[in-house]
């Protein structure tokens, strides 16, 4: 038995020879990863230069694409890496790193969801009161906590997890994964197990309960509401609502595939399953915000051509 800190490194078994390709499939992340990067920069910097889009919900947006930034650099670098690499190895504090940024990637995620349709359900449903209660220094404390919450959650999740009796160095997959590695333990993983639930119930669970409640309250308000309440309901709520849908879809791919024995689908499907809410997610945002909310997209167009 060996303690994890004892551990050097870890293999990753989901890689397959994939001969030249493996050239196609770097160019074909590069490009991803390169394309996550502009977009969200883009988007940062529009709302940091723009001073009427110094509001709470474009600061919400900003802390999302930010956290998009971080999920994605946590993953794409290592997978650039590995494509090319003949021996799928990572050093064992790497990958404890790896999974420290991964997972509060996720918690932070679904956390700026909350915040932003809270914002949502003050704007529609008590306007009057929006601007008092929406403070800047509510903003700021909003903020804080959609991003120490995770950080906190993450550190107490790690230190668990490398204080385990390790019996192997493999993981079954394309990135290191928390619960892989407690799968490798010989010691008692009930601490673990438990404060797994707990956090996957506190970081994706508990988020989904007031965001349900904030748009059942705000359809109450559309469907009694003016044509014009609901057109501004429909226009800011719907990317919201969609990038919600496309996260939770890949997160809930993720958890079952990590908790159940998943060796009857097909090596290719389970990569692309574990991938998609890293991958998807970071490009998907800033298209959807940036194409559907007309501030955002004027003062994108303003700024790019301004530059040729």
């Amino acid at each position: 038995m060996l303690n994890s800190t004892q551990v050097s490194y870890f293999t990753l078994t989901a890689y397959f020879d994939i001969g030249v390709f493996k050239y196609l499939f770097f160019m074909i992340i590069l490009s991803l990863y390169m394309l996550i990067i502009c977009s969200n920069v883009l988007l940062i910097v529009v709302i940091c230069m723009n001073r009427s889009l110094h509001e709470p919900m474009y600061l919400f947006l900003c802390s999302l694409f930010v956290n998009e930034l971080c999920g994605s650099t946590a993953l794409f670098p290592f997978l650039l890496v590995q494509i090319l690499s003949d021996i799928h190895t990572v050093s064992a504090p790497f990958c404890f790193l790896q999974i420290f940024f991964l997972y509060c990637y996720g918690g932070v995620e679904y956390l700026n969801f909350v915040i932003m349709s809270y914002d949502r359900y003050l704007a529609i449903c008590c306007p009057l009161q929006y601007n008092t209660r929406m403070t800047f220094n509510k903003i700021a404390l909003l903020i804080s906590v959609t991003w120490l919450v995770p950080l906190l959650l993450c550190f107490v999740m790690i230190s668990l997890s490398s204080s385990l009796q390790l019996c192997g160095t493999i993981i079954d997959k394309v990135y290191c994964d928390n619960y892989s590695i407690i799968k490798l333990a010989c010691s008692d993983t009930t601490n673990n197990n438990i404060y797994g639930l707990f956090i996957t119930a506190a970081t994706v669970l508990g988020p989904l309960i007031p965001i349900l409640f904030t748009y059942i309250k705000i359809l109450k308000i559309c469907f009694s509401g003016s044509k014009q309440t609901r057109q501004k309901a429909v226009s800011t709520c719907t990317p919201h609502l969609a990038s919600l849908l496309n996260l939770t879809c890949g997160a809930s791919f993720e958890i079952i595939q990590s908790r159940f024995n998943m060796n009857n689908v097909p090596n290719i499907l389970r990569i692309v399953l574990s991938l998609y809410w890293l991958t998807c997610q970071p490009l998907f945002n800033p298209l959807l915000y940036g194409l559907n909310m007309s501030k955002i997209r004027i003062m994108c167009k303003s700024l790019v051509f301004s530059e040729m």
